[in-house]
């Protein structure tokens, strides 16, 4: 009888088990959203433009899920690898890790070719989001 209740224990225990494994449901990690600002004097799109002329790329960050972490605007030259601009990457402070706003002035080179601005986000469960302009320059 007491063998019984062990066998009887043992298979409740395991079926409890396995209902518990195997309903959990994985998170689906939703990364942080980045939007260009649009409206006069912002470039929010892939433009052509001229050789030391200043553009304006505003951006909007927000949080999906977790707090945001660090955000990176970095370009690649002519298709070089990407490196990082004067001041980035920043690590995201409290008052910010739901959500921020920036404004990025960057002069183009003072020769013709392709410049391609990447922003990019990282929230603190390591999910990351890219945006990326080109732009070219003539």
């Amino acid at each position: 009888m007491l063998k019984s209740k062990f066998k009887t224990m043992a298979a409740i225990l395991l079926l409890l088990t396995s209902v518990t494994i195997f309903s959990c449901e994985k998170d689906e990690h939703t990364p942080p959203n980045i939007d260009f600002k649009t409206g006069t004097g912002y470039t929010s799109a892939d433009a052509t433009v001229g050789q030391s002329e200043a553009v304006l790329i505003g951006v909007n960050v927000e949080k999906t899920e977790d707090e945001l972490s660090t955000f990176d605007v970095s370009v690649s030259l002519d298709g070089a690898a990407n490196q990082s601009i004067a001041g980035y990457p920043e690590t995201i402070g409290a008052s910010e890790e739901d959500g921020f706003s920036r404004d990025i002035t960057v002069t183009t080179r003072a020769q013709a070719g392709t410049e391609k601005y990447t922003f990019t986000v990282t929230d603190r469960d390591g999910n990351i989001t890219q945006e990326a302009i080109t732009l070219t320059v003539q």
